[in-house]
C-alpha cells in the first residue's frame, strides 16, 4: 500500500509543473492603447476555453522583440514583416513568425492643409514645408513611398527592399523623423506627418481625415503584421491557437464596428479570395 501511495504521489508531482503552467498568463507584447480593444474579443473567447492571456504595452518599436527574445513575454504582435526581419537580423533574436493578421494603415494627416493638393502647390511654388515621419528604418522607407506616390519626392530606383534617405533623388518638403510613436504629437506644429495606423488609432484619429493615402497591398507581404514568439515556441499548440483565434470573426467585428479604415485584414482577404 505504501509503495502505491509512493506511486501516486510522484505521479502528482510530476503533473503538477504541467498544472501550473496551463493557468499562468501568457503576455503578449504590443505598441499602442487600441490593442486592447483589437484583442478584446479574442481574450474573452480564449477565456472561456481556460487560456489566460494578458496584453503588455511598449512605448516603442524598439522593445517587444528584445522582451520576446529574452522570455519577458511569450509572444508580441505589433510588428510587420520587413520590421520584423530587419529587427531580428539587427540583433541576432532568434524569434519566429506564426501568423499574418493585417496591414495597418500609414497614411499622410495635417492639421493645416485639407487635401493633399493645396499641400502639393505650396510645396511645387517653393513654401518650405516639414513633414513628420517615422525614424525606425522600415516605417521610415514606407514614408518615403508613401510621400512618392502623393508627388512629394522621388526616390531613386537603386534600392531593395525598403528605401532609405540616400535613395531620396529629389524632395519637395524638409522631412522631420521622429519616434513612430511621437508622429501625431508633432501634428500640430509640422505641416504634414506620416502616422502609424496603431498609434493614429490610440489617439483616435479618424481615418477619413488623411489627405493622402497608402496604396495598399497583400500581394507583397513586407507591411504586413505579424503574430510572433521565440523559435522554440514556434510549435506551442497554445500560442498557435491564441493566433487562429484572433485571426477570426471575433476581430473582424471589432474592427468593422470600431476601426474600420486602419486595417486590411489578411484572414478576410484570404477568404474572400477562396470564395472567388
Amino acid at each position: 500500500m505504501k509503495k502505491l501511495f509512493a506511486l501516486i504521489l510522484a505521479a502528482v508531482l510530476l503533473a503538477l509543473p504541467v498544472l501550473t503552467l496551463a493557468e499562468d498568463e501568457i503576455v503578449i507584447g504590443v505598441t499602442g492603447a487600441f490593442y486592447e480593444d483589437l484583442w478584446q474579443p479574442a481574450i474573452d473567447k480564449l477565456a472561456d476555453e481556460g487560456i489566460k492571456v494578458k496584453l503588455q504595452q511598449f512605448s516603442d518599436f524598439s522593445i517587444p522583440n528584445n522582451a520576446l527574445n529574452d522570455g519577458s513575454i511569450q509572444m508580441n504582435a505589433f510588428q510587420h514583416h520587413a520590421y520584423f526581419d530587419n529587427d531580428t537580423q539587427t540583433n541576432g533574436y532568434d524569434l519566429t513568425i506564426i501568423a499574418d493578421t493585417f496591414v495597418l494603415t500609414l497614411n499622410l494627416y495635417s492639421s493645416k492643409y485639407e487635401t493633399i493638393e493645396a499641400l502639393q502647390e505650396d510645396a511645387k511654388g517653393g513654401k518650405k514645408l516639414t513633414i513628420v515621419v517615422p525614424n525606425d528604418a522600415t516605417n521610415y522607407g514606407r514614408a518615403l513611398i508613401l510621400l512618392q506616390d502623393a508627388g512629394l519626392l522621388t526616390l531613386n530606383e537603386e534600392y531593395e527592399g525598403t528605401p532609405n534617405v540616400e535613395n531620396i533623388a529629389e524632395s519637395l518638403v524638409e522631412l522631420e523623423p521622429v519616434n513612430a510613436s511621437m508622429t501625431y504629437q508633432y501634428l500640430e506644429d509640422a505641416d504634414a506627418a506620416v502616422i502609424n495606423g496603431n498609434y493614429a488609432a490610440s489617439y483616435g484619429v479618424d481615418p477619413e481625415s488623411a489627405i493622402f493615402f497608402e496604396n495598399i497591398s497583400l500581394e507583397n507581404d513586407r507591411f504586413i503584421c505579424v503574430i510572433a514568439v521565440r523559435t522554440q515556441d514556434a510549435e506551442n499548440e497554445t500560442y498557435r491557437h491564441i493566433a487562429e483565434v484572433f485571426c477570426s470573426d471575433v476581430t473582424t467585428q471589432v474592427v468593422e464596428e470600431s476601426f474600420k479604415g486602419f486595417f486590411k485584414l489578411v484572414w478576410e482577404e484570404e477568404a474572400q479570395e477562396e470564395a472567388q
